[in-house]
């Protein structure tokens, strides 16, 4: 089993990351975007080859925003977010918790980037001929 040790100040502790998947594009099946009854959030459902996983509006904003944040930059190439509690310092209708840009340098994100890359296993889709 691989592991990568991902650590950082401003999370408490660090993370361990067990058995790091890699889905390329023909492994994810199907994605929904629904907001629930009772909800006023939306939510995201990714059907992959082997799990489902389901992420909440500020996550899925999150991610937006970090890759609208690279794609439109001319010479960006990394960006983290952290969790934050944001208390209640926060615009309406926010979650308390958000993940927040962090402030560290672009080349030690890319450089974790590419270890998980390289430990991690591609989860092949078994497509029908």
């Amino acid at each position: 089993m691989m592991k990568t040790r991902l650590t950082d100040n401003s999370v408490e502790g660090c993370i361990i990351v067990k058995n790091v998947k890699i889905y390329p594009n023909e492994s994810v099946r199907k994605v929904i975007a629904f907001i629930p009854k009772g909800h006023h959030h939306i939510r995201l459902a990714i059907y992959l080859q082997d799990q489902v996983i389901v992420l909440h509006e500020a996550t899925i904003a999150a991610i937006v925003r970090a890759y609208i944040d690279i794609v439109t930059h001319p010479k960006r190439r990394a960006v983290e977010l952290v969790l934050h509690n944001v208390g209640n310092n926060k615009k309406h209708g926010y979650a308390k918790w958000q993940l927040i840009e962090s402030r560290r340098n672009e080349e030690e994100i890319v450089a974790e980037g590419e270890k998980i890359l390289a430990e991690g296993s591609t989860v092949l889709p078994k497509l029908e001929v």
